[in-house]
């Protein structure tokens, strides 16, 4: 561990999740887009993986970028700095095949275990929007699942990465994410 994801790592991993969805349809059929929405005044967006944001054109129209103090926000402690937020323009603008890693798994959510073993859940805290997938427990395809199941892996070999996914899981399992 402790190898960071290259430019190179993460279009493998991009390219791995665009072949598989949640359901074998567009789930955004389902909500008409609910999680690439924001209202007015609410940031509807997420912050990107360390190194993610190499493979992106902080130029290009579709996302807003911001770059926040990791202080100021709740991250482990063994991160420090900046880090890029990003809020999507609406499913309009949207271009699928640049979408974060975290769209790309979504309903996924990679958990650690206390003794370090990756799982991957159903994301159930924090949604400001409905989700059909989560809200009617749908069963997800199996190739998803494990599409994204290998992708949060070799993810987790960053060491920054592994922190960050290791710090939720013990917030989620005590009930402070929301």
């Amino acid at each position: 561990m402790n190898r960071p994801v290259s430019p190179r790592e993460y279009r493998e991993i991009y390219d791995l999740l665009d072949e598989f969805s949640p359901l074998k349809c567009d789930c955004g059929m389902l909500c008409d887009s609910a999680c690439c929405k924001s209202d007015p005044g609410v940031e509807m967006g997420m912050y990107l993986l360390p190194g993610e944001d190499r493979i992106h054109d902080k130029r290009d129209s579709w996302l807003d970028w911001s770059l926040d103090d990791v202080e100021d926000y709740d991250f482990p402690d063994s991160w420090s700095g900046k880090v890029w937020f990003v809020n999507c323009k609406g499913p309009g603008y949207c271009k699928r095949n640049l979408r974060p890693i975290q769209c790309r798994t979504f309903p996924l959510t990679p958990h650690l275990t206390v003794e370090g073993e990756l799982r991957m859940i159903v994301i159930d805290e924090g949604l400001m929007y409905s989700c059909p997938i989560i809200d009617k427990q749908m069963k997800l395809d199996e190739r998803f699942v494990q599409a994204a199941y290998k992708a949060w892996g070799r993810l987790i070999q960053d060491k920054k990465i592994f922190d960050l996914v290791y710090y939720d899981s013990r917030a989620r399992e005590e009930g402070l994410l929301e």
